[in-house]
This record gives structure tokens, sequence and C-alpha cells, in this order.
């Protein structure tokens, strides 16, 4: 046992000060303790109440509720929409070489360096950045964007809810024809096959079929709205769902993780239950291997097509879900000496491993819809809500017990929405309630007022031309601002703070510093690999579009408007910084880009960063 007495800058961050007077040099005696080569530290400060505070943080109720919470954000709606479909297209097992690359040199890093922050700090994606405070303005730009994806996404959670309702039924409503919402043009599936459709028309993309009808006709009641321009009121049907949904949110989040640790123990398991049930149903349907063939078919040429490196980078951006400040989040509950190296590698792991094994669960079937039909596998390959809400609901219905694999289904997209969803509440809610107390004392209020608030915006998305909107949005609130916000969140870690300091902080969390390849990751492949896949969607961001309907230009506006509204935060918070700082033009730069507990130092000119050595260190 080791008694030290530390200058107030090199203190342990069980409870890091918020606030330091630049006059005041305190003195903190600490009891440091090594167990099992781990450092404990306790702090017998003369606390401000931020200090007390910071001390009796809630915490998960067993570490698992963390690794499942993480897991269950991270696993979503495109592990199994967007993933097989981009594998099979982008030469199937080739694909898999760009998409592990940046799974090793960027997604794991980005993953590992947002759980460290959150962990250490003990603070959401805004008040985090007390390690550089100029940088807070990133921390708002990810949680508006958060903000922005609840709008839309609890909108398809409220879909699946209303198929599983559909579901709930002897036969499945589409089925046939002979439905309210049916067209006259609508066409038996037994009738269609490649003469049928000819004119290089593919089976995914044909309107006719009566699943295709039911969503678009049924549930979005798109054939009544123009366009972008005439949405209508809010259908009733989808507005029950959509209150369900934020309920069940709501529920989930009031107490905080002590609440939503234990909801995740059904939402972050039940898919891996549902795929394999699946899986298990699709192979032994006749035409699976053929699926499988072509879904792992490897054709190397494709990896000379620049595209296919960019899908690969933004899906395993999109995928792990950096950048979106739940993972700071959900670690700033973590005990301190938690060890988040070994939950990042784990975490990301399995979330990669789901999207390649969901690959099996759908191309089983869409290898047995090519057979029934006598198209081949790409006439029915299609990605996203085409997948899910249409071709593999009808799939589902030409098979025996065709109600009970239905209803399976959807409760997987049901629970596989959720758990991301209550992801992007809690950091939102975390975010904001660690940044203004008064919040953070009104929990279950301010929670309820979040979720209200989504749900009134997304009643817009719920009208007959609410697909529209939520194409709009998916478009232009997550897409080229999340990438922006994490490239600024990188460099302000890696670059400014520093990477030497970073890697001291994680080894007063857990004991040993990261390896060389971290730190070079973070410091320069990361960054890098964040700017390449900025420009990628700047430059591949071509105009809005659904289908056959061309967006109004103005739409684009908006849009671009809307990605505007998150990113600015970042340059007018760090201008509104540094003319909130006293002192010469060159002192204001040194608050601003020094942590606020060594502003101290700012004071005696010892500023780290105006140094090479800082900004060459590793």
């Amino acid at each position: 046992m080791n008694i030290q007495v530390l200058p107030e800058h090199k203190l342990s961050s069980v409870a890091p000060l918020k606030q330091f007077n630049v006059e005041k040099k305190e003195v903190e005696l600490i009891l440091v303790k090594e167990q099992n080569g781990v450092q404990y530290t306790n702090s017998s400060v003369v606390a401000s109440p931020s200090c007390a505070e910071e001390v009796d943080r809630e915490t998960w109720g067993k570490k698992l509720d963390f690794l499942l919470s993480v897991i269950g954000f991270a696993v979503d709606l495109a592990n199994v929409w967007r993933f097989p479909y981009l594998c099979y297209k982008n030469g199937g097992g080739a694909f898999l070489i760009p998409y592990i690359l940046f799974l090793f040199i960027a997604g794991m890093p980005l993953f590992y360096m947002e759980l460290a922050l959150g962990q250490y700090n003990r603070e959401g994606a805004a008040t985090v950045w007390k390690i550089c405070p100029a940088f807070k303005g990133v921390g708002y730009t990810v949680i508006v964007i958060a903000l922005y994806v609840g709008f839309y996404y609890n909108v398809i959670i409220a879909w699946s809810l209303y198929y599983l309702y559909a579901s709930l039924t002897s036969e499945l409503p589409w089925l046939r024809c002979n439905n309210l919402w049916n067209s006259p043009n609508c066409t038996d599936p037994k009738l269609i096959n490649g003469t049928f459709l000819g004119n290089g028309t593919s089976y995914a993309k044909y309107k006719n079929t009566p699943a295709a009808e039911f969503y678009e006709r049924g549930v979005l009641h798109i054939h009544e709205s123009k366009g972008i321009d005439d949405l209508g009121l809010p259908r009733w049907e989808l507005t029950i769902c959509l209150v369900m949904v934020v309920f069940i949110l709501y529920f989930s989040l009031w107490k905080g993780v002590k609440s939503s640790g234990k909801v995740v123990y059904i939402t972050a398991t039940m898919p891996y239950i549902v795929l394999l049930v699946l899986l298990i149903r699709g192979i032994t349907l006749p035409g699976a291997m053929n699926g499988i063939r072509a879904y792992l078919h490897i054709d190397l040429k494709k990896l000379n097509n620049p595209q296919v490196w960019i899908d690969a980078a933004t899906q395993i951006f999109y995928s792990l879900g950096a950048g979106f400040g739940v993972l700071i989040a959900f670690a700033s509950y973590n005990k301190f000496d938690n060890n988040c190296y070994r939950d990042a590698i784990l975490t990301s792991t399995i979330n990669c491993i789901t999207s390649f094994f969901s690959g099996f669960a759908i191309f089983s079937v869409l290898g047995y819809m090519a057979e029934q039909h006598g198209v081949n596998i790409k006439d029915v390959a299609t990605e996203g809500a085409g997948l899910v809400f249409i071709i593999y609901p009808e799939a589902i219905s030409t098979l025996p017990g065709s109600t009970f694999f239905a209803i399976v289904f959807f409760i997987m997209l049901l629970t596989l929405g959720i758990d991301s969803s209550m992801g992007g509440m809690e950091a939102v809610i975390t975010g904001l309630s660690d940044d203004f107390k008064i919040l953070k004392r009104n929990r279950k209020i301010f929670t309820f007022a979040t979720a209200f608030g989504t749900f009134l915006v997304a009643l817009l998305c719920v009208t007959n031309g609410g697909i529209y909107v939520l194409t709009l949005l998916d478009k232009y609130a997550a897409g080229t601002s999340i990438l922006f916000g994490v490239l600024i969140e990188a460099i302000g870690v890696s670059w400014f703070y520093g990477v030497d300091r970073f890697s001291e902080d994680i080894e007063r969390m857990m004991g040993f510093k990261p390896g060389i390849y971290w730190r070079l990751c973070w410091k320069f492949v990361s960054p890098v690999f964040l700017l390449f896949v900025v420009i990628a969607s700047i430059v591949t961001s071509g105009d809005l579009r659904y289908d056959d309907y061309t967006f109004p230009y103005w739409s684009n506006i908006v849009g671009w408007s809307i990605a505007l509204s998150s990113m600015l935060f970042v340059p007018i918070y760090a201008i509104y910084k540094f003319l909130s700082m006293p002192g010469s033009f060159k002192e204001r730069i040194a608050y601003c880009i020094t942590p606020e507990h060594e502003h101290h130092l700012v004071a005696e000119g010892n500023v780290r960063q105006f140094k090479l050595r800082h900004w060459l260190s590793i």
C-alpha cells in the first residue's frame, strides 16, 4: 500500500473534477492500492458538490447488462437488411476482405476509444469534452443526430409492430390479392416467372405482388400521396403502433440503466434465437443452397471497383454505431476499473459475426424464392425495407406454419429496433442531463419529454406520404453529419487531448497501456479512414429518390439544412468558447484546448499543446 501526494492535475479520475479555480492549487491525498494488477483509487478530496455527484453516479446492475446493451444497440436492422445484400452485390466472400480490414484498422479502434472515453470521464457525449473544451460542440452534434434518428427509426419499429399484429391470423394478409387495399393489377405470385416479368424487371422491384401491395398500399398508403408535398393526415393504425413503441421506450428508460439493463436481456438475445430458427427452416427449403452459394460466391475482380471499398467502409462504421454518443453514454455507467478493452473486442466481433450469420438466414430464403419463380438470385435479392417487409414476408407466407414464422420474424425485427432506439435515446438523455443538472434531477419527466417529442415529429412519417419524409431523414439526418462528427471527435481525442495522455488514462483504469497498434490507429489510421468516408459520402451523394419518385429540388435543400443543423454546433460552440474565455488571444486558445482540470497551468504559461512534443507523441 502506497501513500502519495500528487498535484491536482495528476489525480485519479474516479471522480474527475468539473471546474478548477485557476488561482487555487489544491493538493489531494490519494490512497492507491494495487490489487490483481489493477489500480484502485480512493480519494479524500475536499470535494465540491459536483465531485460528490460523480462518485454517486449510477452504475450497471451487472456487467452483462452493459454488454447486452452495447450488443443490442450495435446489432440493429441494418445487420439483417443491409449487410447480406452488400456482401452478395460486392463479390460475396471477397467483400469480407475490405470489411474485415476496415473493422481492424478503424471500426474496433473507434469502438474502443469511445468506450474508454466514456468510462474514464464518467460523462455523456457533451460534458466528456472537459478534456478539450472547444470540442464540446461535437458532443451536441452527436446528441442532436441521435435525436433526429429517433424521429424516423421508431416508425420502422412501428411498421414491424403492425406486421406482427397483422400476422395473428390463420392466413397471412399478404398471401392473396382479394383484399380491400389491392389494386386491379395485383398478380398472384404463382403466375409470376422470368417470362412474365420480361423487360429486365426484377421480381424484387415488381410492385403488384400481394406482399408489395400490402406494404405500399395496405400499410403505407403511398398510392394516396403524390409526393413529399402531399402528406395527408397520420394513419390511425400506424399512430397506435407508434404510441406503443414510444411507451415501450419510455418504460425501458425512465429509471436509467437499472431498467434498460434488464430489458436488453430479452431484446438483445431474442434476435439470435429467431435467426437460428429461420436459418434451420431456411436451409431445408428447395433452392436454399443456391442462395447460400450466391451469398458466399467469391469474385475478387469486384475489389477493383472503388465503390466496393466505400460500401465496406460505410457499412463497418454504421454497423458498429460509433459516433452516436451511445457508446460513451453506456460506458459512463461502468465501474472505473472495468476492462473496456476486452468489451470492445468482444462486442464489435459479435456484431460483425451476427451480420455475416444473418446472411445465411436471408439468402437461404432468397434461394427458395428464386427457385419458386424460376428466376436468378439477383432478381429477388434486395436490401432495406423491401427485403424485410416484402420479399421475406412473401416467402414466409408460402410455408407450412407460415403464421408462426411470420410472428417470430417480426418479433425479431421489433427487438432489433427497440434496443437500438433505446441506445439512441439514452445518448440524448445522458448527454443532456450530465450537462444540465436540472434534467438529471427530473430524469423521468425529461425522458417522457424526449420520447413524446420524437413521437410528435414521427407523426409526419406515418402519413400517406410519410415514406418520403422518412427517406429524406434517413439520407440526411445521420449521413455525412455523423461521419463529420466522429472525424472531429477522433481528431479531438487523438491530437488535441493527445494519444499518450489518453493511453495514460486507460492505464489508470485497467492497469495496462494500449499497445502501439491502437495508438497508431487512433492518431493516424482512424482519422484518415473517416476523412475518406466523409469525402466518399459527399461525392457519391446523388439526388434524393424513392423508387421511381424523384424528390423536388427544395427537399434536397431541406435535407442538407437538417444535416448542417447538427454539424454547425462544432464551429459555433468553438467560437463561443473562445470568446467567453479570459486573457489574450493566445491564452484564450490555450484555455480552449487544455483540459479543464489543467486550466491553472495556462495561468502559469505551461501549455502542453504549445509544445512540439505534444503533437509528435504517440
